[in-house]
């Protein structure tokens, strides 16, 4: 096994990006075009005290790394101090996010699929970066691949996930969340996130913010909103997001994607473009100094 954290690092950024360089990363549409573009990889500590705030938030079924690590190896658990966490940013490409910018109600075709088959490069994605630093000697889960993951009622935030992969990316320095729930990341918010958990040490990418909301114009500086005006449904408000009306619209567009595209999927994606933060920190967050460089550095 490698011991240098400048290999290991090395090792799973370029994974990452070779995965997304190569004819993997489709699409699967006629004519075989990426699903995501150049994405961002950061790290965060096994031991970073903001996975205990998580658990504390969302609630005991979440995960902290060295739990969800021990679900996959327990003839062999780890010290939090020994894991890092890996997350990277899948941005949406230009012509998906053109697409969805011009609905109102239902989701482009592009975007659609990129909900569906796009998804499914990133679960083989998660699973060829385990596959590599086991390759390499290292132990490493997708905690989302586990049998285990799944969604249970919380009493904040009505569902909830047991491994949330954004909060992974916030945790890794690659955003802070917007008015609708979304990440926003130096690519943009539409995007989508995965992660690992991996038994070796990386140094932690820097966070460049400390407020969860802080790329976000409307809690940031009080102006914006544009995404309440992008919701078909009314899911977004000034006091935030309902997910239940959000999930009842998620599952409206199921036949309309059946009918008109041809495939089992569904999708919305309204918030997440026509929006100021649809391809990056919005431009008066900028001034801040050197946030969407600091963000941006791991890759």
């Amino acid at each position: 096994m490698a011991d240098s954290t400048d290999t290991l690092q090395s090792l799973i950024i370029n994974t990452v990006l070779a995965f997304c360089h190569s004819p993997e990363n489709v699409l699967q549409a006629a004519s075989a075009e990426p699903a995501w573009d150049e994405p961002l990889v950061g790290f965060a500590g096994g031991d970073d005290d903001i996975f205990q705030q998580y658990k504390q938030a969302v609630g005991a079924f979440h995960w902290m790394p060295q739990e969800a690590f021990a679900l996959a190896f327990p003839e062999a658990p780890a010290a939090a101090h020994d894991l890092t966490v890996v997350a990277w940013v899948l941005p949406q490409m230009e012509a998906t996010k053109a697409d969805n910018r011009r609905e109102k109600v239902y989701p482009a075709e592009r975007w659609a699929r990129a909900r569906i088959f796009g998804e499914n490069v990133n679960v083989s994605l998660r699973r060829k970066v385990v596959a590599a630093l086991r390759d390499a000697g290292y132990q490493a889960v997708a905690p989302v691949l586990l049998p285990e993951f799944g969604t249970r009622p919380s009493e904040q935030f009505v569902f909830a996930s047991n491994w949330s992969e954004r909060h992974m990316a916030y945790a890794s320095g690659l955003g802070t969340f917007g008015l609708c729930d979304g990440l926003i990341t130096p690519k943009g918010k539409a995007m989508r996130v995965g992660s690992v958990v991996v038994r070796g040490s990386v140094a932690p990418t820097p966070r460049p913010y400390a407020d969860h909301h802080a790329y976000c114009l409307f809690y940031s500086e009080g102006t914006c909103g544009e995404c309440i005006d992008r919701c078909p449904v009314k899911a977004i408000s000034k006091a935030g997001h309902d997910k239940v009306k959000c999930n009842n619209h998620l599952e409206r567009t199921k036949p309309y994607v059946r009918e008109h595209f041809g495939f089992e999927g569904y999708g919305c994606g309204m918030c997440q473009t026509g929006v100021p933060c649809e391809s990056g920190i919005p431009a008066s967050r900028l001034a801040s100094p050197g946030a969407a460089q600091a963000a941006a550095s791991p890759v």
